[in-house]
């Protein structure tokens, strides 16, 4: 059956977005990998289903699927584009709106200079799936690797983030080691992997290997996940612009019990029909 979708991207990391309510539509392993197939499909780092919120005061609910097939829980660039199809498809209307991600309720905000904020709840520091049976030492987790024991850091931000600190954001190596942290079968569930560059306190760069995608343009999850760690030990202000190799997102983070926000763009780069 002809299947309508969108391409989407937030700062370089793209979606095809699948407007599925009142549809019988399904996506399995199979069918999302092959959608997300860049040779063979439409292409795309993740998919984004719409369907019908059962949830009080949620204006839909949507489902995020990676380019291997596997479910994802979070997507912070994916939320705002949710904001935009909705803003282009005359749904929205003054003020915030909230839609229901796997993770849970997302609250997306317009703002004047055509870009969306997110709030993306409260970094989660003590959860399961981010405690590795691993070593410590200063606060870091030490992981044995091929290329020497690595650091981490971790949090959940409604999906598993291990940060590493790199002076060098351009390093060969990271997509490889990134791989390897995000699969280690110290983190059962897997994890997106950052390698985030201190530049001061107001700015950081960052790459970002994510589970079940590989290397993206830009990782809003792992955005918001590398300032909450570096905001946590004081090692930067509580407004850091965060640069990926696709743009730049702002994320703002007082600590603490306080939610996180995200604010950044999202853009329509074409509507198709795919025979499915």
């Amino acid at each position: 059956m002809p299947l309508p979708f969108h391409k989407m991207h937030g700062a370089g990391n793209d979606f095809v977005l699948i407007d599925a309510r009142g549809d019988p539509f399904t996506v399995d392993a199979t069918r999302a990998a092959h959608i997300a197939d860049r040779h063979r499909g439409v292409g795309c780092d993740q998919i984004l289903v719409l369907r019908e919120s059962d949830r009080s005061g949620c204006l839909l609910r949507y489902e995020i699927w990676n380019a291997d097939g596997s479910p994802a829980a979070q997507c912070g660039n994916g939320a705002r584009c949710v904001g935009l199809y909705l803003e282009r498809n005359g749904e929205t209307a003054e003020g915030p709106i909230t839609v229901e991600s796997p993770s849970g309720p997302v609250t997306l905000a317009r703002c004047d200079d055509g870009e969306y904020e997110v709030a993306m709840g409260v970094p989660d520091f003590g959860a399961p799936n981010v405690s590795p049976a691993l070593p410590m030492r200063d606060g870091r987790y030490q992981l044995d690797s091929p290329w020497g024991t690595l650091e981490l850091e971790t949090v959940s931000m409604g999906n598993p983030h291990a940060m590493l600190l790199t002076t060098d954001i351009n390093d060969r190596a990271i997509p490889e080691m990134g791989a390897f942290v995000s699969n280690h079968p110290s983190f059962p569930e897997g994890c997106n992997a950052g390698f985030a560059q201190w530049l001061n306190p107001g700015q950081i760069r960052l790459r970002v290997i994510e589970r079940g995608a590989g290397e993206t343009l830009a990782c809003g999850s792992g955005a918001c996940a590398a300032m909450a760690i570096l905001r946590r030990s004081n090692r930067v202000r509580d407004t850091v612009t965060v640069e990926l190799p696709g743009g730049r997102l702002v994320i703002r983070w007082r600590g603490d019990k306080e939610p996180l926000t995200m604010k950044g763009p999202a853009a329509h780069v074409f509507r198709g029909i795919m025979n499915e």
